[in-house]
């Protein structure tokens, strides 16, 4: 009996456990996990870092991957550069068109700060924007209509047909051919300004239904547009001819060199420049410097009481339109030259350029045991010895420092002796031997050593940026080499002038002293700026090139000299080269004024007619400037040799008249 009951106790559990089985899991199952959201930007690159380690370190799949993010980074990059591009244009426009004070780099927040002050409204440094009611006296001088006035239903009624046209709001019009990424290029065009000035977007604005004391009002806005009385007194210095000094640095016409500074002294002129040759004063043997000519020069400079401005002229000087004066290098630093090649700057052919030492010597014990900044401090150690009276007299009131090519912080990328010919793009000068070397290192440092090379397609000296794949729109410059390259290749310049400069304010304490800044405006308005890029200068659309080289002018308190070029280039030639002259000249001078440098001009073509002088004048002394900036200095190169010398004197003479401020700069005699 307990046997029965037992088994069949047993049985019950057993069914019961088996029933319980089936329904252990049909108690409330949890909650699925959410999906993780997907990982992006750093988090995403770890994580497929991670998967590749753990599918064993890499595979198709991981490069895959990679290649996928780097299309997507540049990508990105180019919406950015397009979106700058928009910025851009919009900025250029309002400062250009419509007089707007906004500073070079400006943001949104000064686009609305300008937009708000000129609907009336206050902006207050920190932001506050508030509406101030203008006083009674003001409120007189501006009627304000109602809607309800019978003026503007007759003012309608009374607009031509052609009125009405021409009252359309002017359209900025942009160039689709260029590139989206021309970020400091101006390509906005607009319709001719002069024809339209009383254009609107109301019809009752046309030129028909301006009262007339609306119309006298802008009509004598327009009689002073050229008048420069009062304006800032800008110093003009000239620009004597090189050949005053043969190459055995003796003068060669006092009579007329005191015929030409009487002139000078007639026609106000602040002082006078000269050019102090490296390759006449020490022009046969290492450290034997012969000034005879210069103080016979110079003495008669003191007679008329006229400043003087020297320049440490360490470049050859001669076939590029120069006529018939040639002032070579030094004659012992050629004959180093003809063993050590590579104290020259090289191109990719291996053509040497002998307009100057290749910067890449600045530190290398090649010129007779003696390194290149050692040659150039000597020589300016030895003008301020020999000297000294007149400096400490003050007729010596400011030295200039050559740096280059033509005596400008540049490389000799356009020579025409190699064959260049504007608009050419040039070619860069780094393949000689201490450059290359100097390139390795930086490579290596980098960690990238297959990057020690120039770039193979990049052209030659004539060609046209979008004939290279280097250049072109979207090409090599803006790759991952083209950028280390061209920093690289910019520094160079940047270092070259850190080096000298520091040894110059050593010989010349307390001396103004000058750098001069080229003007390389072809191709400017282009994505690569080709041009400038081999000049030396990384100025791309998304590169601000001349900030870090004024950094290191601002770091020795030197004046910058612009060279003001293209003065005499047409529009066509300008179309045809991509060229902006005068957005160059924006840039670069702002660019230098935003970081509290003293900035100076110079013409690079001399000018004959009226129209180019006003054109400099506008330049040294902007109009449309908040801060009434202007240059410190301006540098005038004469004709050489001097052609119709009495135009060339009366013309001057009304040019510096509006240079000190004293007359109306009309464009008709």
């Amino acid at each position: 009996m307990n046997n029965s009951n037992s088994s069949n106790l047993k049985q019950d559990l057993e069914n019961q456990s088996d029933h319980s089985s089936n329904h252990t899991f049909s108690q409330p199952q949890p909650q699925p996990q959410p999906q993780s959201r997907r990982p992006r930007g750093f988090a995403a690159t770890a994580a497929a870092a991670a998967a590749a380690a753990a599918t064993g370190g890499g595979g198709g799949g991981g490069v895959k991957g990679k290649k996928e993010r780097e299309k997507e980074k540049e990508r990105t990059k180019l919406r950015e550069r397009h979106r700058r591009a928009i910025t851009s244009r919009m900025l250029a426009g309002l400062r250009q068109y419509g007089n707007f004070p906004l500073p070079a780099r400006a943001d949104m927040n000064d686009v609305l700060a300008a937009l708000a002050r000129e609907a009336g409204w206050t902006v207050e440094a920190d932001g506050t924007t508030y509406r101030q009611s203008p006083p009674p006296s003001q409120m007189a001088t501006f009627p304000v209509r109602s809607v309800e006035s019978p003026l503007s239903a007759s003012s309608l009624r009374n607009c031509s047909a052609k009125g009405s046209l021409d009252c359309q709001p002017s359209v900025l019009r942009i160039d689709e051919s260029l590139s989206p990424a021309s970020l400091d290029s101006v390509v906005v065009t607009e319709r001719d300004t002069k024809s339209e000035k009383y254009t609107s977007t109301s019809p009752i604005s046309s030129a028909e239904c301006l009262e007339a004391d609306q119309l006298m009002q802008d009509v004598r806005s327009g009689e002073h547009e050229n008048d420069f009385t009062g304006t800032p007194y800008v110093p003009v210095y000239v620009m004597l001819a090189t050949g005053v000094i043969n190459n055995f640095c003796q003068l060669v016409d006092p009579d007329g060199i005191r015929q030409e500074l009487s002139h000078m002294k007639s026609l106000h002129t602040d002082g006078v420049v000269v050019d102090c040759w490296w390759g006449i004063v020490e022009g046969w043997s290492p450290q034997k410097y012969e000034w005879s000519g210069y103080r016979e020069l110079f003495n008669i400079i003191r007679e008329f009481k006229l400043k003087l401005q020297v320049v440490m002229a360490f470049h050859e000087y001669g076939g590029n339109g120069s006529g018939d004066v040639m002032i070579s290098l030094p004659q012992w630093v050629l004959e180093i030259g003809k063993e050590n090649q590579d104290i020259f700057f090289t191109d990719r052919e291996g053509r040497r350029n002998t307009e100057c030492l290749s910067w890449a010597i600045d530190k290398e014990r090649v010129l007779k045991g003696r390194t290149g900044i050692e040659v150039y401090f000597d020589f300016m150690r030895s003008f301020r010895t020999e000297f000294d009276d007149l400096f400490a007299e003050g007729i010596i009131s400011a030295v200039e420092i050559g740096l280059g090519a033509s005596g400008e912080l540049k490389y000799p990328s356009f020579s025409e002796r190699m064959g260049w010919g504007y608009p050419g793009i040039g070619e860069f000068q780094c393949y000689d031997k201490y450059s290359q070397q100097n390139l390795r290192k930086a490579a290596k440092l980098r960690g990238h050593s297959f990057w020690a090379r120039g770039p193979d397609n990049a052209g030659q000296y004539n060609s046209r940026p979008h004939e290279t794949g280097f250049f072109c729109e979207r090409g090599d410059y803006d790759s991952y080499y083209g950028r280390f390259f061209l920093h690289w290749y910019g520094q160079s310049l940047i270092d070259h002038a850190d080096n000298v400069l520091s040894l110059a304010t050593l010989a010349f304490e307390e001396t103004q002293l000058i750098v001069k800044v080229p003007a390389v405006y072809w191709w400017y308005r282009t994505a690569s700026h080709a041009a400038e890029l081999t000049a030396g200068y990384y100025n791309p659309t998304n590169q601000d090139g001349y900030s870090p080289v004024f950094e290191v002018l601002k770091k020795h308190s030197v004046t910058m000299k612009f060279v003001c070029s293209g003065l005499q280039i047409t529009c066509q030639e300008n179309d045809d080269a991509f060229a902006d002259p005068e957005g160059l000249s924006w840039q670069v001078l702002n660019s230098a004024w935003d970081r509290g440098l003293t900035v100076a001009g110079e013409n690079a073509v001399p000018c004959y007619d009226r129209e180019g002088y006003m054109r400099i004048a506008e330049i040294a002394k902007p109009r449309n400037d908040p801060d009434r900036r202007h240059l410190s200095f301006f540098v005038y190169q004469q004709p050489s040799p001097l052609v119709e010398r009495t135009i060339w004197f009366s013309e001057l003479d009304y040019f510096i008249k509006c240079m000190h401020g004293e007359i109306a700069g009309y464009l008709d005699p």
